[in-house]
């Protein structure tokens, strides 16, 4: 049976302060500079979602888009979408909600999601793409010890 990728991209958008409370005012705002304005700051995030598996011989799909449609809305969309990270969201109380950080979070909540359908088949996620600005992604594809490390373009201290 022939494998294929389906990649689905999504849009949300979110607000966020970067700041590590184990840090003093000084060191976190040398560290993420203007991100860590105590106001926090807004991105119009991309996502996409990349999954793998067997072509469907009976249904000629990889997986059923309305599924993942749903599986993504309720677990990054109505958790994430126009909220401020830090403050609204039990993930990133005591974590530094870094775009790194919410694209690990992301393809955690969806592969458990997604392995509990039930419906999957075979089919796995490969990879979380999270677009932050257009000039700084992040890409997340499981644990280090199975997967290639994140990548990342840029820096933080572009808004």
């Amino acid at each position: 049976m022939p494998v294929a990728h389906l990649t689905r991209r999504y849009r949300f958008a979110a607000a966020h302060r970067l700041h590590n409370s184990a840090l003093s005012a000084d060191q976190n705002a040398h560290l993420y500079g203007k991100c860590n304005n105590p106001y926090g700051h807004g991105h119009n995030y991309v996502l996409e979602v990349t999954v793998v598996g067997p072509v469907d011989p009976i249904t000629g799909m990889v997986f059923d888009l309305v599924v993942l449609d749903e599986l993504v809305r309720r677990e990054v969309m109505e958790r994430f979408d126009h909220v401020h990270l830090n403050l609204d969201t039990e993930s990133f109380r005591s974590r530094v909600p870094t775009t790194e950080n919410l694209c690990v979070e992301i393809y955690n909540l969806l592969e458990a999601a997604l392995r509990d359908t039930g419906r999957a088949r075979g089919v796995q996620l490969e990879r979380v793409r999270l677009e932050e600005t257009p000039s700084n992604f992040f890409e997340f594809q499981g644990e280090p010890s199975t997967a290639p490390q994140p990548r990342q373009e840029a820096t933080h201290g572009e808004v």
